[in-house]
């Protein structure tokens, strides 16, 4: 797929108990590639070299524990600086959650909340730092910004605008996130009825286009939180995804067996072969099996 950047897991991690890969592609019909995702593991570890102690079960829960940050970011179409804006939230996310690492090395149930508001800062921080652009370099920059951080079995998800997170069990997809559009906002406000929705397809569809919630933008962003199970499939993507590949479609893929790579290339070349309008980002997480 010429365009794309992929990442995959190490061999270590595929130990950890996770599978995760991710591609972006341009689309057909963009030159520029305003998505960006970004896929990384957090270590803490203490592997015992020798001792003469007997009992070593004081450290079994620093052997080999992981955590996983999975990102995608669509820097809002038409905007001069989409890609600067996208490129600047995943970079700062990045380096926030790197600087907080502390906070995940002491991580326990009673720390949850800490952990929570330490994620909300990450995309804060991220929103100042795009609001913060070069006003003629990047007029109106703005980008979707959907996040997961797994410690498991708990999976952590903060999302802005209209990227999305999906998991897979026993064959059901289930969306984690709600997209933050005009066109959900009317259907949540009782403005408006599927049924007229369904009835007005033009004025649905450009309203779907239409963010209430951006980084760079007026900000609210959603806090959400999954026990996943083994052999569930994670999906993180942007809408150049969604606009092409239906549910149904993503349900097949994700539940066919299949590595997480071959999984991710399927949904990006489906959407190339249903005509790919957007950039395309994908990241897909395998847990393992028991």
């Amino acid at each position: 797929m010429p365009g794309n950047r992929d990442v995959t897991a190490s061999n270590e991690e595929l130990r950890a108990g996770i599978d995760v890969f991710g591609a972006t592609h341009p689309g057909k019909a963009r030159i520029e590639n305003d998505d960006q995702f970004f896929i990384a593991t957090l270590h803490k570890s203490m592997r015992v070299q020798q001792t003469s102690l007997d009992d070593l079960s004081a450290f079994t829960r620093l052997q080999g524990a992981s955590a996983y940050l999975l990102v995608v970011a669509d820097g809002a179409s038409g905007m001069l600086g989409a890609r600067q804006a996208s490129t600047t939230a995943v970079e700062t996310i990045a380096q926030h959650i790197g600087e907080m690492i502390g906070c995940y090395y002491n991580f326990d149930v009673d720390m949850e909340q800490e952990f929570l508001n330490q994620l909300q800062n990450a995309v804060e921080r991220a929103h100042d730092k795009v609001r913060g652009l070069d006003p003629f370099a990047a007029q109106g920059s703005a980008t979707t910004l959907t996040m997961m951080a797994l410690l498991w079995p708990r999976a952590y998800v903060v999302h802005v605008g209209d990227s999305r997170a999906y998991y897979l069990r026993g064959g059901r997809l289930r969306q984690l996130t709600q997209d933050q559009t005009a066109y959900e906002q009317l259907l949540d406000d009782g403005t408006m009825s599927e049924q007229q929705a369904e009835e007005c397809s033009g004025l649905t569809h450009r309203l779907k286009n239409v963010l209430t919630s951006a980084i760079g933008g007026q900000i609210k962003p959603s806090i959400g939180l999954v026990d996943l199970q083994a052999e569930d499939v994670l999906l993180l993507c942007t809408d150049g995804l969604t606009q092409h590949v239906p549910d149904s479609d993503v349900a097949r893929i994700l539940g066919a067996s299949a590595s997480a790579e071959e999984s991710c290339r399927r949904l990006v070349d489906l959407a190339l072969e249903r005509g790919a309008l957007d950039n395309v980002a994908v990241i897909v997480g395998r847990c393992a099996a028991p």
